[in-house]
């Protein structure tokens, strides 16, 4: 029998030592007993949370916080709809329902942790937030680090113009009551210019300022026909100048303007002109059936020569 032996080369390898096996050592008995204290922490803040009862304001489908031992808590407020200041009791973690209305000195209290700021009201939002705009842009800027409208919450009888105290922080701001210092015939003095839609760059009063200038023009860009009653007056005093008149003012009546106008001589009229092509349908006196031979322009030079007529 012959044996055949194989002799195999011997192979070499570099084997390299595997880094240890991390050690999972257990935690210190210190670390253990922090994170029993911190769970006990929120446990005990989860119970006593069920029994407290705090202050907030609230917005109509908005939602309060609370802090309790230094955790913030977000409840969506029981009825949904309540907009108002409110003392809220939890239901649960997410859950509070009103439990009374707050009354004056416990929002004094709550607001007077808060700088105050005057500001002048635009217009209403919806519900009770407002758009307002600061009365004095130095300060606002001061405080504020820039000058720009502001949301108001729960502004309790509001009138466009009306210069008002809020109290808040950064975008949050709470109405807390009418500014009676200011002087009202400001605010009427802008309310009567917008009535009459004076256009901004013609609006011009004693104690103007430019920030009522500036919470003028928030307040036209969101009144009806604002704008188009401007193109109007522009059209109608540029027809009535090219002839020598001056506009007083003029209503709308539809397919026509009414139209109260002055010519040179001082003399005051009142005209029924058509909107289309500003053709006279009614010049105020009698033409002999002819109104409707003249526009606003020509209605002037008639005027003034009306014994030749």
């Amino acid at each position: 029998m012959i044996l055949i032996t194989v002799v195999l080369p011997v192979l070499y390898y570099q084997f390299r030592p595997l880094p240890p096996a991390p050690c999972l050592l257990p935690f210190p008995s210190s670390t253990m007993t922090n994170i029993r204290e911190l769970l006990l922490q929120i446990a005990y803040a989860e119970a006593q949370l069920l029994s407290t009862r705090f202050l907030a304001p609230c917005v109509k489908g908005g939602r309060v916080r609370t802090r309790v031992k230094g955790m913030v808590y977000t409840f969506t407020p029981k009825p949904r709809n309540f907009e108002g200041w409110g003392i809220f009791k939890p239901l649960d973690e997410k859950t509070a329902a009103v439990a009374e209305i707050a009354d004056l000195p416990q929002i004094e209290a709550y607001l007077d942790r808060f700088p105050k700021i005057r500001l002048r009201l635009a217009h209403c939002l919806q519900n009770q937030t407002w758009l307002a705009y600061p009365v004095n842009e130095a300060d606002a800027r001061q405080r504020l680090k820039k000058v720009k409208p502001l949301v108001v919450h729960l502004v309790t009888g509001g009138v466009t113009f009306e210069t008002i105290i809020a109290r808040g922080h950064g975008h949050c701001h709470w109405f807390e009551e009418i500014d009676r210092r200011a002087d009202p015939d400001l605010t009427q003095n802008l309310q009567s210019a917008l009535k009459e839609m004076i256009p901004v760059d013609e609006l011009e009063f004693k104690g103007m300022t430019p920030e009522m200038r500036t919470v003028y023009e928030l307040v036209s860009r969101r009144t009806d026909g604002f704008d188009s009653s401007q193109k109007d007056e522009k059209r109608l005093r540029a027809a009535l100048g090219l002839g020598g008149g001056q506009l007083d003012g003029f209503q709308d009546g539809g397919n026509y303007w009414t139209v109260n106008w002055t010519t040179a001589d001082g003399f005051h009229h009142t005209s029924a002109i058509a909107k289309s092509d500003l053709t006279v349908i009614s010049s105020g006196i009698c033409l002999s059936g002819r109104d409707r031979d003249f526009d606003l322009q020509s209605l002037v030079g008639v005027m003034e020569n009306k014994e030749d007529i």
